[in-house]
């Protein structure tokens, strides 16, 4: 197994996510190619892929870091491992590479939310070692 940093969005990187978003959720579509590129160009995202010893995308996930008054922050989001390959270490991995990163970038804690329903993938970050945390969390949808 492998983990990147994604720099370009090319046709293997769509495929990947048209694979892997409905896997995580059905409330969004997977992103367009275009989408792909805005993303890689922002400055505070960083994605991560996996790949398998075929060279596979399996896995993939997305970190932001941005600053705010009281410091450095990061939040991970669309965590997502190929279901046939669950199990395998690869959320561990991409999980890891990312709090590396965000550590590297000055951040002092890093947030994510998982549907309760993603059984398998809070077990995976209380293990290693995120607080499910005591917060009114607030949504509004534009």
């Amino acid at each position: 197994m492998q983990i990147e940093i994604i720099t370009q969005a090319d046709d293997e990187l769509h495929q990947a996510f048209q694979r892997l978003v409905p896997q995580l959720t059905q409330n969004n579509p997977p992103p367009t190619p275009d989408f792909l590129q805005t993303l890689l160009r922002e400055a505070s995202s960083t994605l991560l892929v996996a790949r398998n010893a075929a060279n596979e995308i399996v896995g993939a996930l997305s970190l932001t870091v941005y600053r705010v008054p009281t410091g450095v922050r990061s939040i991970i989001e669309d965590v997502i491992v190929e279901q046939s390959a669950r199990g395998q270490g690869i959320g561990v991995a991409l999980m890891q590479k990312a709090i590396e990163i965000a550590k590297a970038k000055g951040a002092s804690n890093i947030a994510l939310t998982s549907n309760p329903l993603r059984v398998e993938a809070n077990q995976l970050y209380l293990k290693l070692g995120f607080q499910k945390r005591a917060t009114n969390a607030y949504q509004l949808k534009l």
